[in-house]
């Protein structure tokens, strides 16, 4: 019975069940749709705005929630009780991925500097008319260490996984892997980033940095060092 109805209302748009299948079986597997990513999410985003309001509702029975950014043309799932957009908690848990992903604390690091380097340029007005920001490997390397006192993996094997997740979530673009390797490399950090980690996250580690900064400054002024 429920097929039916949903197969009515398809027809209204001229799309098959199949059709609809495809997308939000699409959806939940991968968790986002970027309409620039392939000539197949572009497709399957434009058969999305035909039909949002009807996937939405099927979504819903699940308690998914669709965040739709039409700016820049892309969709993400969030998976029941997280906020949207953005993460749940300050930490991994709300990461997503095919749904609830959860990433290792070299993602999540990285995945935080990507937020603040982004939005440095969009003060800085380096964004172009897509909302792409584009960042050297290296700036991003030393800006890790500088804000998180974290480095890229050792290992080139582990550090070319990253940055490969990190585009699977279509939070980053690059045009080689084995570019990645390479300390000169350059990427694009999607804007999709900005709901991916959430203003509160980023005030936590504004204010974790802000509090370790001054208690680094308290020690070496009773050291009789310069703070």
């Amino acid at each position: 019975m429920l097929t039916d109805a949903l197969s009515q209302r398809l027809e209204k748009e001229n799309l098959s069940l199949d059709e609809f299948r495809e997308l939000t079986i699409r959806l939940l597997n991968h968790g986002v749709l970027c309409r620039d990513e392939s000539q197949t999410e572009q497709q399957l985003y434009d058969r999305y705005l035909r039909i949002a309001d009807l996937v939405q509702d099927y979504l819903h029975i699940m308690d998914i929630s669709v965040f739709h950014d039409r700016r820049f043309e892309y969709l993400r799932l969030y998976p029941p009780g997280s906020e949207t957009p953005g993460m749940e908690e300050t930490d991994t848990s709300a990461f997503a991925g095919s749904l609830r992903n959860r990433l290792s604390q070299s993602e999540v690091a990285m995945v935080l500097v990507l937020r603040l380097q982004y939005d440095k340029a969009l003060r800085e007005g380096q964004v172009d008319d897509k909302g792409y920001v584009t960042e050297s490997v290296e700036a991003l390397s030393i800006a890790m260490k500088n804000i998180l006192a974290r480095s890229l993996p050792e290992k080139l094997t582990e550090r070319k996984q990253l940055f490969i997740h990190l585009r699977r979530l279509r939070l980053i673009e690059f045009r080689s892997e084995e570019e990645l390797l390479n300390g000169e490399a350059w990427l694009k950090i999607h804007p999709m980033i900005v709901s991916f980690v959430n203003d509160d996250a980023v005030q936590a580690l504004a204010s974790a940095t802000t509090s370790e900064n001054t208690d680094n400054k308290a020690t070496a002024t009773e050291a009789g060092l310069p703070g």
